[in-house]
């Protein structure tokens, strides 16, 4: 249901009660009107048969109607007069004037003592009786007084005032129409309704002009405010100088539209500026301010298509820093954050114009040189490297020499697509690192490196599908005690192998530089480990379960995941789960990973070892710095570098190497492990040098760990 607007509702507001009270004042003026009319139509009638009564008394006592026709015909020709009769005292007419047709006397004329009236539908009927007037007089008293002529004289005078006795000699009646009444009624009626309508007519006309002029103003104020409402913040009211309440209304509305088109202006602008802000967040890095990877992978590939359509040529940047995490891990992020901040504002300022210098993450960096030729890309590639090496970082009083990795490759017509392209320039960049760092490489597509450097690439794609089709196995080797002939098994190194698609047995050097070149050795780690609390947990038999408490578990861990603290944790959850695993493990860490970070191993070590683990310092001999660090080191054995060991009876240097570990070992409290134990001979050497336990093909070659299992069901195993 459409509602009335404010106009309509003001123009009925002052309408409707106007002509309710005129219509009702017309109403009653006019009902008025005609009862006046009707009122005096019947005076009128009753006035003349009452004068008629007495006039016609003659005629009617007399018994002539001829002296009556004048009177009655003088009567009849009176406006709206349709007939006179008289009647005598028994009712029946004497006599009559005028067309109307008479019918026997009305009963209501004989009862009535004055004027009658008879109201019929087209006229009334009036009647009054004729009163027959006597006289009383004393005939014999005048007569004694003597005298005629005052006999006579004294008759005159009772006539006037002797009392008068009154009888009804007849009737006389009398007709009036009322035609003319009701055309009158009828012309009261018309005018009464056309002045109404007159009036009504102006009424509404002064209604809607006085509506207009009181609900203009609202309109004009409802319609701004609906498009101020629609977002048209420009709208205004036409204000007036009126000080009335409109006019307060309407510079209201206007000032509150400007103070809103104001703040939106504001707000506009804010979101402008925040959406460039979101915009430039989104395709820049936050740290140094150059374009982040989408950012470059866009321009990259507009790159391309310029080369593919028009022939250009472009060169393609994969900048490593070099020794970047060495400033890292001793001066903290905060160093390395602002060291990245200096290197982007010099490299920026070696670029031109349409070069793009981004930030790929970390310390990697890459460089877009629009139409370049190979020489001039070469040229812009080395000056960045030189900038690079000479730049000196100073942070609290130290200063920091860094390098640059630069791998070079051309885009051009015929240039693959843009992850061919990185994948190109991520793998010349690692040949400059492979070949000593702080070098620039082009990338070439018949170089031996990059042959290698993808081989790598294909073992971490093989490795993470072995994982996913259970294609890891585990392997154990012995370590023995070297002064006993004992082959029972009381401390087994746990070694991982890999089969490839066709079920042939891959050796671990075969993916374990790939491994620990692309992170993938905290994965590899978890599993072994995961594996191992399996084996752990195997309950073949309760011989089995007796057993295994006497049997140690040598698992070798990866620098990475040494240094990883999710790994650690997740360490220290499985060992809390597993009540008496940790007297079960004994963990290999190398000499160079545990040098690398001296303070986080060493509380590593003391963490696990609340559980009952063990350790072992595996490889040693290799570094250059090992007998410095091994007294900071909290590990159970020493194992010695099987480089040493399995050339000790061939030279002399070897053989001190191997007793001067072994010694130095001892100082130190720990037991010594001799690797690579190949021949009786070196066997003999060891034992004449007393290294306590050793390991190698020639005492037991791997074996599957499943038979590890059968191992400890065949014998119970003493303490190592």
């Amino acid at each position: 249901m459409i509602k009335p607007g404010i106009r309509a509702r003001v123009f009925w507001l002052s309408i409707v009660p106007a002509t309710v009270i005129s219509s009702a004042l017309m109403v009653y003026l006019t009902f008025a009107k005609i009862h006046e009319l009707e009122d005096l139509l019947v005076e009128r009638g009753a006035a003349t048969v009452r004068h008629l009564a007495p006039a016609v008394e003659y005629g009617v006592i007399s018994g002539n109607p001829e002296i009556l026709a004048p009177l009655l015909e003088s009567a009849a020709r009176e406006p709206e007069v349709m007939g006179v009769a008289i009647f005598d005292g028994n009712g029946r007419m004497l006599t009559r004037s005028g067309p109307a047709a008479w019918g026997a006397l009305p009963n209501e004329a004989v009862r009535e003592s004055g004027v009658g009236r008879v109201n019929a539908s087209d006229h009334f009927l009036f009647f009054a009786p004729i009163i027959r007037t006597e006289i009383a007089s004393d005939d014999f008293s005048q007569a004694a007084a003597g005298d005629i002529s005052q006999v006579a004289i004294a008759d005159f005078q009772a006539l006037d005032e002797a009392p008068k006795m009154h009888q009804k000699a007849g009737w006389v009646s009398l007709k009036l129409s009322k035609e003319n009444l009701f055309g009158s009624q009828r012309k009261i009626i018309w005018q009464s309704s056309a002045i109404l309508a007159i009036g009504l007519a102006f009424s509404a006309l002064l209604g809607w002009r006085l509506g207009r002029r009181i609900t203009q103003p609202i309109l004009s104020l409802a319609r701004s405010v609906k498009r101020i409402g629609e977002g048209h913040l420009t709208e205004r009211v036409a204000a007036t100088d009126a000080s009335d309440e409109f006019g307060i209304l309407q510079r209201g509305v206007n000032h509150m539209a400007g103070s809103l088109q104001a703040a939106h202006e504001q707000m506009q602008e804010r979101i402008d500026q925040a959406t460039a802000r979101l915009v430039y967040q989104a395709n820049h890095d936050a740290l140094t301010g150059l374009v982040n990877r989408n950012e470059f992978e866009h321009r990259l590939s507009q790159a391309i298509a310029g080369a593919r359509q028009h022939g250009r040529t472009h060169a393609l940047c994969y900048m490593d820093l070099d020794q970047f995490k060495i400033i890292n891990d001793t001066s903290g992020h905060a160093a390395g954050d602002e060291l990245l901040r200096q290197i982007a504002l010099m490299l920026k300022d070696l670029l031109r114009e349409r070069d793009t210098l981004a930030r790929l993450g970390g310390d990697e960096f890459a460089l877009l040189l629009e139409n370049c030729d190979p020489g001039d890309a070469l040229q812009v590639a080395e000056a960045c490297r030189n900038t690079v090496r000479q730049f000196r970082f100073k942070w609290e009083n130290r200063l920091f020499n860094i390098g640059v990795s630069i791998g070079l490759v051309m885009i051009e017509k015929d240039s693959g697509s843009m992850a061919d392209l990185l994948s190109a320039a991520d793998a010349a960049c690692y040949v400059a690192k492979d070949r000593g760092r702080n070098q620039v490489h082009v990338y070439q597509h018949a170089d031996s490196d990059l042959v290698r450097h993808r081989g790598e690439m294909q073992w971490v794609t093989r490795l993470h599908k072995a994982m996913a089709e259970n294609r890891l196995r585990l392997y154990w080797q012995e370590i023995r005690p070297a002064a006993e002939h004992w082959h029972a098994v009381c401390h087994a190194e746990v070694l991982m192998r890999m089969l490839d698609e066709d079920g042939k047995l891959i050796l671990p050097m075969a993916f374990i530089p790939a491994a620990e070149r692309y992170a993938l050795m905290p994965m590899l780690d978890r599993w072994t480990i995961e594996s191992v609390i399996d084996l752990c947990g195997h309950s073949v038999a309760e011989r089995v379960l007796a057993a295994r408490r006497h049997c140690i578990f040598g698992i070798n861990l990866s620098g990475v995941s040494l240094k990883n603290q999710e790994f650690r944790s997740w360490l220290h959850a499985r060992l809390h789960e597993n009540p008496g695993l940790g007297e079960m493990l004994c963990f290999e860490i190398t000499e160079t990973a545990a040098i690398g970070d001296l303070v986080a191993i060493n509380a590593f070590i003391a963490e696990l070892k609340t559980f009952g683990c063990r350790f072992a310092l595996d490889d040693f001999g290799s570094g250059l710095s090992s007998f410095g660090y091994l007294k900071n080191l909290n590990v159970d054995y020493l194992k010695i570098d099987g480089v040493f060991v399995q050339n000790m009876t061939r030279g002399s240097l070897d053989f001190s190497m191997v007793e001067a570990i072994h010694r130095i070992g001892h100082q130190v409290g720990l037991k010594t492990v001799a690797e690579f134990v190949e021949t009786q001979e070196v066997l003999d050497c060891l034992r004449e040098i007393g290294v306590e336990y050793v390991q190698g093909d020639y005492l037991h070659k791997p074996e599957p760990v499943d038979t590890l299992i059968v191992r400890l069901c065949e014998s119970g195993l003493p303490s190592p």
